[in-house]
């Protein structure tokens, strides 16, 4: 028999007031402004904050584990420039034969390769191979699991 309303195994959490109402001005205070004072009614842009150069910025969301010890996870958002131009040492997505990659652009001895961040995935050495360079990454979005 099963009871007409069951209590679900993760029930909503009760939503609580705000104590004391949101102030925003300084009617009667005294003392020195707050550094915050500056930033009041001012909202959070991440587009302003993290892309330089719009017209050549795109956006593309990660699969597989080979650049999770470079911070870069499963399911994070990369913002990616066009504009830049690779140096050793960026992160940078590009289609090698045919796939699509995010590796790390590395010059072990002369030979450019493209790195990951996981040891269980060799160097790319980039001779002989067809490679076309998509951009570099510029930030690295990681949402949290709640």
């Amino acid at each position: 028999m099963t009871p007409a309303n069951p209590t679900p195994a993760h029930p909503e959490p009760p939503t609580l007031a705000l104590p004391y109402p949101l102030a925003l001005g300084r009617a009667g205070l005294s003392g020195f402004p707050s550094p915050a004072q500056d930033y009041e009614g001012r909202t959070l842009d991440l587009n302003e904050r993290l892309v330089k150069r719009p017209s050549a910025t795109f956006f593309m969301s990660v699969t597989g584990d080979s650049m999770e010890r470079l911070g870069i996870h499963e399911g994070d958002l990369l913002l990616v420039d066009r504009s830049l131009e690779p140096r050793p040492g960026h992160i940078i997505v590009a289609m090698v034969d045919g796939e699509i990659t995010v590796k790390r652009y590395e010059l072990r001895g002369e030979v450019p390769c493209l790195c990951s961040g996981n040891p269980r995935y060799a160097p790319i050495p980039l001779l002989d191979i067809e490679c076309q360079v998509w951009g570099v990454v510029r930030s690295v979005i990681h949402e949290y699991p709640v």
